[in-house]
């Protein structure tokens, strides 16, 4: 087993306790759990722990929090949902891919999400307003705004004759996604080429295809999946000076040209309010799923000159944070 694996299991930076500690626990433990890395949840931690503190819990004086990751890896996941319930733990928080599997392995313990994607369509909840069961959560909006970066991306290349896309494929947030592109660009008859991507190799070939297609700007489509891949496509996108919009701020301030999309951090924090309340006493099943309405545009001035680009003071205007 080598060091990243070890670490998943482990629990990233939070290390397990020994097996004794699981009884002798003086406080509740939420297990915490991401389909992706530690490395690029901090933030989303941050804003979970915040969430908790918001309502009196904080980690290591009256709450215990246990971590899992899966790094990109979701034939991981089912194994890190049965060691949390097997720890036991009060109420399990985390991306929708991992909620998904927690949601399938127990009806007794509470379950609460953060999804992109719509959680009555991807199986999560029955209904917004009264979810039922023992799964609630927030819908922070990821896909449905594919048309909006498309716009963004456009005002700000204008020059670009192709616009490429990045598409984790095959579930039903990024199919939504792509069509709402396909069709955003067909209606301005804007050229579109769309590369699916599943792997570290298929990140690397769909760059040598966007050059090789004359694409003069990039979408970088959402999923748990581009998130764990961010460096890479990042990196590549400079390599190839590829003026590229992302889905999440993380990547603007890593290095990507732009981000819009959904306040990610924010929508963690109502996570870590949620699993408050329900430590409290509340009912996951009659908590309504929160909807997030805090949408960031954030552009990387650097990134920008480091491609020759003037961005339009009309743009800037618009943005939510310019970094120098």
């Amino acid at each position: 087993m080598n060091r990243r694996e070890f670490m998943a299991l482990a629990g990233g930076a939070a290390m397990a306790s020994p097996l004794t500690a699981r009884a002798q626990s003086p406080m509740p433990v939420i297990g915490f759990l991401r389909s992706t890395s530690h490395e690029d949840s901090g933030a989303f931690v941050a804003a979970f722990r915040q969430g908790l503190k918001d309502l009196g819990y904080v980690e290591g004086q009256n709450v215990a929090i246990e971590f899992r990751w899966a790094d990109g890896r979701p034939d991981r996941v089912p194994a890190l949902v049965a060691d949390l319930i097997g720890w036991p733990v009060a109420v399990i928080a985390g991306d929708a891919i991992a909620m998904l599997a927690a949601k399938a392995a127990t009806t007794a313990i509470p379950v609460v999400f953060a999804a992109g994607g719509d959680p009555v369509g991807d199986g999560l909840v029955a209904n917004l307003n009264r979810p039922g069961g023992n799964v609630t959560g927030v819908h922070f909006f990821a896909g449905v705004l594919g048309a909006k970066r498309l716009e963004l991306l456009r005002e700000v290349v204008p020059n670009a004759k192709t616009i490429a896309m990045l598409v984790y494929p095959n579930t039903r947030n990024t199919e939504a996604e792509r069509k709402d592109v396909q069709a955003a660009a067909l209606k301005v008859g804007q050229p579109l080429v769309v590369e699916d991507v599943t792997s570290e190799r298929d990140i690397d070939a769909a760059f040598a295809a966007f050059e090789e297609r004359g694409a003069g700007a990039l979408i970088a489509g959402s999923s748990p999946f581009m998130t764990f891949h961010n460096k890479q496509v990042i990196a590549l996108a400079a390599r190839h000076r590829l003026p590229t919009i992302y889905t999440l701020r993380e990547f603007a301030e890593a290095g990507g040209l732009m981000s819009y999309g959904a306040g990610i951090a924010d929508a963690y924090r109502q996570l870590g309010v949620y699993a408050a309340r329900i430590l409290k006493g509340e009912t996951p099943g009659d908590l309504p799923v929160m909807r997030s309405t805090k949408f960031e545009f954030v552009i990387n001035l650097k990134t920008a000159r480091n491609l020759g680009l003037n961005v339009p003071p009309t743009v800037l205007a618009r943005a939510d944070e310019v970094i120098e």
